[in-house]
């Protein structure tokens, strides 16, 4: 990288914004800080962070699914009110269509917006099975708050000041897009998300064909 005159964004130091629920009924955690599934809509991980624009904050969720890091669902908001997640969780579920009861968990934080009975009776509808990780420990949703960094590392310290939400919106979709379809992952071999995915989905039709 020095050679050729590049070098990585820093980030900047983290400040928490999730409040835990402790009152709320809480699902166990399923998933034990292990942030790699073998395929695609097997786990999902999810978690939101805010921005300072110049007419207050403004507040970004993603879900991730963890077999190659690939965002399968946002949405940026000026509130952080149960509707914001919610809106992230059904693009996803519009995007990725996963099977009904077919072994997809999705694991967060203990945030109020995510033990909220209408989060978790969505999870229900949709056959997904919820988990959630202990409280105040962020290692327990490393893989989304890690995706969560880079957001506003790569994007919104690099980017601003912001505006307003719109600004934030329109750069929001392009960074999402720009992170699935090019952007190049160490943990998943260097390589975009969406290569991986493609990758282990043209493997699985040779086998197939094989058998």
């Amino acid at each position: 990288m020095k050679q050729i005159g590049i070098r990585g964004a820093v980030r900047g130091k983290v400040i928490k914004t999730t409040v835990p629920d402790t009152s709320a009924p809480c699902p166990r955690d399923k998933v034990n800080r292990v942030f790699r599934a073998p395929a695609p809509n097997l786990l999902w991980v999810s978690d939101f962070t805010y921005v300072s624009t110049w007419q207050g904050f403004v507040y970004g969720a993603f879900v991730i699914d963890t077999f190659a890091d690939r965002i399968v669902g946002w949405r940026v908001s000026r509130s952080a009110k149960t509707d914001f997640v919610l809106d992230a969780l059904e693009q996803a579920l519009h995007d990725r269509r996963p099977v009904q009861k077919g072994g997809l968990i999705h694991h967060s934080d203990r945030g109020g917006q995510y033990l909220s009975i209408r989060y978790i009776e969505r999870l229900a509808e949709a056959g997904i099975e919820p988990s959630v990780g202990s409280v105040g420990d962020s290692y327990d949703n490393a893989l989304a708050e890690t995706i969560n960094g880079l957001y506003k590392t790569e994007l919104v310290h690099r980017q601003g000041p912001w505006r307003n939400m719109q600004d934030l919106e329109m750069a929001t979709l392009g960074r999402v897009d720009w992170f699935n379809n090019k952007r190049l992952l160490g943990p998943i071999g260097n390589i975009p998300p969406a290569e991986a995915e493609l990758n282990f989905q043209v493997q699985r039709d040779m086998l197939d064909l094989v058998a």
